[in-house]
């Protein structure tokens, strides 16, 4: 069964067409990455998705019952406010502590319940939050650009936690990402979004493709080339799907 299914979505703001006939599937255990140039539509898409924002034109289905677990691009505590992160973890409802351990067991941070939230450094805070998503035991975990801020081995190290919870779990990842060296090893298929979706398949076809290399240039041949080392595939039958602007 298709956990999301997006067809011919438009979304404007205004006079503005953010997003205008945009098509996208996810389906049970996959990770999908979303790239695309600043002001491509990329957040207004997830923010559609989780019901946001209202649609002008298309359809999204969601799985009836879906649960999907939310971990934004930042958030704001006070440092002054004294929130131990059981406490934040357990802000919203009625969370379990049990729940709790378990949820940042699973993010790679079982050790921090007692830690000040003000404390934490950027990885840690960024983990917390994948935690407090996946407390409800997503089939879905959304990521909007997650390791922003972060250092590179941060964010690998963030990303390589993501790899393990689809294991473990084996819920899907929609995720936003802006580090095209993470998208080529880390995902089953990308989605290159300029407004509209310029091309999408396998990491490997999609740094092929002349519209990507339009947006990003052709400098990602380095990080092509350490997906086809992490990754022992055969992608000569991977086929393109492209979709033309519609101006």
């Amino acid at each position: 069964m298709t956990l999301i299914s997006i067809e011919n979505l438009s979304v404007r703001y205004g006079a503005n067409t953010v997003l205008r006939h945009v098509g996208l599937t996810v389906k049970p255990g996959e990770i999908v990455t979303i790239v695309g140039p600043n002001g491509s539509g990329k957040t207004t898409l997830f923010r559609a998705i989780i019901g946001a924002t209202e649609p002008a034109a298309g359809q999204i289905r969601l799985k009836p019952g879906i649960r999907i677990g939310y971990v934004p691009q930042r958030l704001h505590i006070d440092p002054t406010l004294p929130i131990t992160v059981e406490r934040f973890m357990r802000l919203a409802e009625r969370v379990r502590r049990r729940d709790c351990v378990a949820a940042l067991d699973a993010a790679g941070i079982p050790d921090l319940m007692k830690r000040q939230m003000s404390k934490l450094s950027s990885g840690q805070f960024q983990r917390v939050l994948l935690a407090r998503a996946l407390i409800n035991r997503p089939e879905i975990l959304l990521l909007d650009e997650a390791t922003q801020g972060l250092d590179q081995p941060g964010s690998a190290a963030f990303y390589r936690q993501i790899e393990t919870v689809r294991a473990d779990t084996g819920c899907a990842v929609l995720m936003i990402s802006h580090e095209l060296h993470v998208v080529m090893s880390a995902s089953d298929r990308v989605v290159c979004l300029n407004g509209h979706v310029c091309c999408e398949g396998t990491p490997a076809v999609v740094a092929s493709a002349p519209e990507y290399r339009a947006l990003f240039g052709t400098g990602t041949g380095g990080a092509l080339a350490l997906y086809r080392h992490d990754h022992d595939h055969d992608h000569n039958h991977d086929q393109l799907h492209g979709q033309e602007s519609v101006e």
